[in-house]
């Protein structure tokens, strides 16, 4: 039997209840006449249901929503205050029980394995295929206090271990990989879930990156400012076992906490036993300006394409080299969003033209790489509210002297 002392708070039935409605009223306005949408994803079911497990959630435009799972099924009982929740074989089980559904489907294209979708095909007989992922997406994009709160709480993890605790792990001659394991341990005394998830294809980590020196300036195959020579080929993330901390490194360190399955996002820097130059410190301080510009324009209304383009328009062209990334390595945004993953919708970037609205959380990193020394710049997390955005990682510019 599972014991329940051992479980997290179950999400509240009136928190479910108000994603599905708002996620049909998403449904409505971009597909009307729409029937079913059925639901994969193990971070999208926990995001309906409150729990993660291998099954189909189904989400009829007039009847119930049923999660039908295959395993566990005892534990998503167990966990979950969603009413209907079915046991499954195969998705014979919920195709028997289920044939007057015969239009279109709705399902996360983004996410599903052709495969899975070819055997889920096998038993249903819907007329096409559609996406609901961009429904998906704005319903998550919104959070709620309840989900408000536990970014809260991973925001105070973020702003304890990185700001307080980890320049008092530094020290000569240790290797990125046992910072990386020392923050670990920290963040995880402190209350960190353990995994940080994203959205993108393929894309994997533990916490994210530690970097000394010009490591930050290694090329990713991440849609990330920011590199990592990484522990080898195979395991491109978290930290090298052969660069070593020597006086003089800029120290870069790029992660991501969570509580509950919602995330924060956080970069600090720090500078080993002497300064950097002057010139890679007045490039780190205007970045820390465009974040605090860019947080003060976070209010509802504000349209992301429009706070990029003022931005960027306002940077000179000695500033733009190497703004956002290094070399090849530059991207072409300044935020994103984050929640259940760390990289979630919109972006503060070219073609998102959709007004924020209050509730939307982003994490803001304008970054410089600067050759011979590593990437400048920062990171918080940041509620949008009628006054502009609130820091829920802290206040802390960056460049903390160790020494």
């Amino acid at each position: 039997m599972i014991n329940r002392n051992r479980m997290q708070t179950r999400i509240p039935l009136t928190e479910l209840n108000s994603r599905i409605a708002r996620f049909r009223e998403e449904m409505d306005q971009s597909n009307p006449g729409w029937e079913i949408a059925a639901i994969f994803s193990r971070i999208n079911q926990y995001y309906f249901t409150g729990t993660m497990q291998d099954g189909v959630l189904f989400i009829p435009h007039y009847d119930e929503a049923v999660f039908w799972v295959r395993r566990s099924y005892e534990r998503a009982v167990e966990e979950s205050e969603f009413p209907l929740i079915r046991p499954m074989g195969t998705y014979r089980d919920p195709a028997s029980v289920m044939q007057n559904f015969r239009g279109n489907v709705y399902l996360e294209k983004e996410i599903i394995p052709l495969a899975m979708l070819e055997r889920f095909l096998r038993y249903f007989a819907f007329a096409g295929i559609e996406s609901a992922d961009a429904q998906i997406s704005r319903v998550r994009s919104v959070k709620s206090e309840y989900e408000l709160s536990l970014m809260r709480q991973s925001g105070k993890i973020h702003q304890r271990v990185m700001e307080e605790l980890v320049p008092g792990m530094l020290r000569e001659g240790m290797s990125e990989q046992q910072l990386f394991c020392d923050m670990f341990t920290a963040f995880i005394n402190e209350g960190h879930q353990g995994i940080v998830r994203w959205g993108m294809f393929g894309a994997e980590a533990i916490l994210g990156h530690a970097t000394f020196g010009v490591g930050s300036l290694y090329p990713t195959s991440m849609n990330s400012p920011s590199g990592n020579y990484g522990m080898s080929p195979a395991v491109p993330m978290n930290g090298s076992p052969d660069r070593r901390l020597r006086e003089g490194d800029l120290v870069y360190i790029d992660t991501g906490c969570g509580v509950g399955g919602y995330h924060t996002d956080k970069t600090m820097t720090y500078m080993f036993g002497r300064s950097i130059p002057d010139a890679a410190i007045e490039a780190h301080q205007q970045c820390v300006d465009i974040m605090n510009k860019v947080a003060s324009m976070l209010r509802p209304g504000a349209v992301p394409s429009v706070i990029y383009n003022e931005v960027m328009s306002s940077l000179s062209p000695a500033f733009l080299e190497n703004f956002m990334g290094y070399g090849k390595g530059t991207v072409k945004f300044i935020g994103h969003g984050i929640g259940l993953t760390i990289d979630e919708l919109p972006v503060i970037a070219n073609g998102f033209n959709e007004p924020v609205r209050e509730g939307m959380v982003f994490a803001v990193e304008p970054k410089k790489g600067i050759p011979d020394i590593g990437l400048v710049g920062t990171e918080n997390t940041y509620i949008v509210t009628s006054q502009g955005g609130i820091s829920i990682t802290g206040n802390n510019s960056g460049l903390i002297p160790v020494w």
